[in-house]
């Protein structure tokens, strides 16, 4: 007897066939995420030392908006790495 989570995808299998990559996909979306994972590692880089010197001198507001930007960085990259896989997704 199957589970009810088995019957679902079952059904959502057969509503929406199974789509295949490229290997030219791959290598595109690879190369994506290699570019914003560096992205993201730089910026963590460079404001986390920010962060850690602010807090260190004691000054734990700027830390604060220090802390802030980087949040704020990072989910603008994010949304940026999302859009460009998703545009190489629909240009194949």
């Amino acid at each position: 007897m199957k589970s009810a989570y088995e019957l679902a995808m079952e059904r959502l299998s057969s509503q929406e066939p199974t789509r295949k990559v490229s290997d030219a996909l791959k290598k595109t979306l690879a190369e994506i995420d290699t570019t914003y994972q560096a992205k993201i590692a730089e910026r963590e880089t460079f404001l986390g030392t920010k962060i850690a010197g602010a807090r260190a001198v004691g000054a734990h507001e700027e830390a604060a908006i220090l802390q802030e930007e980087l949040a704020r960085d990072l989910r603008g990259i994010r949304e940026e790495w999302d859009r460009k896989k998703e545009q190489a997704r629909s240009a194949n």
